[in-house]
């Protein structure tokens, strides 16, 4: 062969070796899970819980093994996700209440500070936000109407369209807010929501501990932070009263935001959309609808996986229907598992020899690897190898500059400035992932990982090497000194000395 022969040759060579970023893809559906932990479906090793949408997807795309939310709670999670910055770095950003003020810069106000779903509108994507929202509502400016429009929602900051759920199903308004005001509400029913510490706001209030002959066997609080307003025989975090019509039924609340996700692409009318959709499943108050009780071989959290999974493949059938064969689909938890956590349900005694981290230690609340490795799956035909792993780093901080960078769309300065533009490790196309990520507790000591290593910045520090010690038992901080003081360093200087 000629020298210029072989030199062409090599280049193709090269070009071909190295991973090309992809076409912008005609839809984006971020799958958001609440409180699933690495170990709780079938395509991570459990094995009484079956999860054959989940197993598809796996088939068809790339498994992540160490892939993390941003804290091991939701608000603040959910709140790194959407704007690519760590949680702490805004004040508020906690476990919220039911009646707590917007957290999300609003689109135009100003802000240097921008979220996933503006970036996706300014590529040309229709956004919706479905399921959970947990992330505020309103200006604060003295307490929300509940009763008319509610602004801002998540309209302001860059979702299109939007039916979600105020907070958490175990929070009052159990609504749903479509658009910016509550669904199905009645005029002359007026809500009022307070979240007043008191056993009984108002007189005729029904709560768990003024008539718990109207609590469900699975519906009975464990502490008193659970035990106010009853709603459709579940006891909730909060008082409210009025909006009878509008308030949901537990066990159609998965049906629900799947249909309403369902005709979210159906009525997209082939447009390019992204879509947010953020499943109660797991949390609790766990009520999963009839067809799914009893079917796992871990009780009613069991069960709850279950119908997640069946909503998953539900969507997934939609894209599929509606011509969004061309799908980025993304998978994913908020923070890692809680058995038990604040209900009777049974969980704590189906659950009692699993391990829903496996094979990590700690769960939700916690910095242990089970606080925030969560399960990750991605998938796009063509562009993400089918049935592949990777074991690179990967925080859901990251997600916001890396879809940009795959949508084409510019991240403007001074936004999501804990994310990292890692869209070839999130195709799975590059396994150079992080080289650090914070784990911010929901109390008590800090999180730090750099490669392998881990760090919990408690009075009496631990450090660990995961690779030979996965379950985090075995503290070497007393004979790393030299590694210790070097991540305590490099985690202090990211948050500060807190």
């Amino acid at each position: 062969m000629r020298k210029g022969g072989r030199l062409i040759a090599v280049l193709v060579f090269l070009l071909l070796a190295l991973p090309v970023l992809a076409v912008k893809p005609k839809a984006i559906v971020l799958f958001y899970a609440d409180d699933l932990g690495y170990g709780d479906t079938s395509v991570y090793g459990q094995r009484k819980v079956l999860t054959p949408n989940l197993e598809q997807l796996a088939r068809e795309g790339c498994l992540f093994r160490d892939a993390h939310s941003a804290t091991p709670i939701c608000t603040p999670s959910r709140y790194s996700l959407l704007t690519g910055r760590y949680a702490f770095r805004r004040p508020g950003t906690r476990i919220l209440d039911g009646d707590a003020k917007l957290i999300l810069p609003v689109e135009g106000s100003g802000e240097s500070e921008v979220t996933l779903p503006v970036l996706m509108k300014h590529a040309g994507y229709r956004t919706a936000a479905i399921g959970k929202w947990h992330l505020g509502l309103g200006a604060g400016e003295g307490a929300i109407d509940w009763n008319g429009e509610i602004k801002p929602s998540p309209r302001e900051v860059g979702f299109d369209r939007s039916f979600v759920m105020a907070a958490t199903a175990d929070r009052v308004p159990c609504v749903f807010i479509e658009d910016g005001r509550v669904a199905g509400l009645e005029a002359d029913d007026p809500i009022e929501v307070s979240y007043d510490n008191v056993e009984r706001k108002w007189p005729d209030e029904t709560t768990a501990r003024t008539n718990p002959e109207l609590l469900k066997a699975w519906g009975r609080p464990s502490d008193r932070q659970h035990d106010k307003t009853i709603v459709d025989g579940i006891s909730r975090i909060g008082h409210m009263r009025g909006g009878r019509s509008a308030r949901w039924k537990d066990q159609e609340l998965a049906d629900r935001i799947t249909t309403e996700a369902e005709n979210f692409i159906r009525e997209s009318a082939d447009a390019p959309i992204f879509l947010y959709f953020a499943t109660n499943d797991i949390h609790v108050p766990r009520d999963p609808a009839p067809k799914f009780r009893g079917k796992s071989g871990l009780g009613i959290r069991g069960d709850a996986t279950i119908q997640m999974d069946d909503s998953l493949g539900r969507i997934r059938k939609a894209l599929r229907e509606n011509g969004y064969e061309d799908t980025l689909f993304v998978f994913t938890s908020d923070n890692g598992p809680r058995v038990s956590d604040g209900y009777e349900d049974g969980a704590r005694e189906a659950w009692a020899d699993e391990n829903p981290s496996a094979p990590y230690s700690g769960g939700k609340y916690t910095v242990f690897e089970g606080g925030t490795r969560v399960p990750m799956i991605v998938a796009w035909p063509g562009q993400v190898a089918p049935g592949t792993e990777s074991f690179a780093l990967l925080s859901q901080t990251d997600f916001a500059r890396s879809l940009a960078k795959i949508v084409g769309v510019e991240v403007p300065s001074g936004a999501c400035g804990d994310s990292q533009e890692l869209s070839y490790v999130l195709l799975g196309q590059s396994a150079d992932g992080r080289e650090s990520l914070v784990e911010q507790p929901a109390w008590g000591p800090w999180g730090y990982r750099k490669g392998s290593w881990k760090l919990i910045d408690s009075p009496e520090p631990q450090l660990y090497f995961l690779d030979s010690d996965p379950a985090e038992r075995n503290n070497l901080a007393l004979e790393r000194p030299d590694k210790l003081q070097e991540l305590q360093r490099e985690l202090h200087a990211l948050i500060g000395h807190r």
